[in-house]
């Protein structure tokens, strides 16, 4: 599951101290720092740790959203064109068998390229 992590400018390294306190390895899928707004992080853990995680780096100071959803795909308004498949960087769009467009949530590290490659805006993610 996708964590959205956001940390003050002087935090110390809480992904850190959570991986080694509870042992969950925790993958950074993208990282931001910004000299007005802080750190943040999007980072994917087990589904199973995922309240533990959460509920570790909150008592650490951290801001913690959980997202539920990855990228969103309007099937009403998508035409198929395949725009979305070729500026992913973690293959979350292909073809099936009829050339439909399909979506793997799960992969979506919400970069948001995808959101500006479509022609329709039939893609979007209220993240970042």
């Amino acid at each position: 599951m996708k964590l959205l992590v956001k940390l003050s400018h002087r935090s110390r390294p809480i992904i850190a101290e959570v991986v080694k306190d509870t042992g969950v390895l925790i993958n950074v899928d993208r990282a931001r720092s910004d000299a007005h707004e802080g750190e943040e992080a999007l980072v994917d853990v087990p589904d199973e740790f995922c309240r533990l995680i959460s509920e570790k780096m909150r008592g650490l100071g951290a801001e913690v959203s959980i997202l539920e959803e990855g990228i969103r795909h309007d099937r009403d308004e998508c035409v198929d064109c395949g725009s979305c498949i070729s500026v992913c960087p973690k293959e979350v769009f292909s073809f099936n068998s009829e050339w439909e467009l399909q979506v793997e949530t799960k992969r979506c590290i919400l970069c948001g390229r995808c959101v500006i490659a479509c022609p329709h805006q039939a893609l979007s993610n209220n993240e970042i």
